[in-house]
């Protein structure tokens, strides 16, 4: 693994959405298909979505989160990683959750970073392909849901394209979230 220190995760974000959202082939339909998914946004990054305001403290969110997720859940455990951060825990630990996305979990740590700062993200839980983030400074709007939703495309393309099928529609779950679930298959 890499150190997430080492990379810059809007320049990570935009060339995993390339792979995502720019539809190698000559085939209309197929084109057509990819660009239905990505709505309103084709195959264009928009960049970074800005921070939102925040509404919860981070640290006492992702507490109160993790604690509804431990309740009544016996199998799950909690693990004490020495790291500066949730963000980072995943990398130093060697947790390989994305592996059939990207292969560096110093890669996926250098978004949550980020994810850290803008959205007062923290991980309260990480599982064989799951990640549980609490998020303290959600979307209140659909338009700055969709631009999250282009980062979520970006770093976990399953939860849109084997769940929701759209970006605009994984946007409206988003508005408002106070706590993300990422998987990967």
């Amino acid at each position: 693994m890499s150190s997430p220190a080492g990379h810059d995760a809007a320049a990570l974000l935009r060339e995993w959405w390339d792979g995502v959202a720019v539809c190698r082939t000559d085939d209309p339909e197929e084109a057509g298909e990819r660009h239905a998914i990505t709505a309103p946004f084709g195959s264009t990054w928009p960049g970074p979505a800005p921070s939102p305001d925040l509404v919860a403290d981070p640290d006492e969110h992702a507490r109160a989160l993790a604690t509804r997720l431990l309740q009544g859940r016996p199998a799950l455990r909690i693990g004490l990683i020495p790291a500066g951060s949730g963000a980072d825990a995943l990398s130093a630990c060697g947790w390989s959750g994305p592996v059939n996305h990207e292969n560096d979990t110093g890669k996926i740590a250098a978004v949550l970073r980020s994810w850290e700062e803008r959205f007062g993200a923290r991980v309260v839980g990480a599982g064989f392909n799951t990640l549980h983030l609490s998020i303290a400074a959600p979307p209140a709007s659909m338009s700055q849901a969709r631009v999250v939703a282009a980062e979520h495309l970006a770093l976990c393309p399953d939860n849109i394209l084997q769940g929701t099928g759209t970006l605009t529609a994984y946007a409206q779950c988003l508005v408002s979230a106070d706590s993300w679930m990422l998987w990967w298959d």
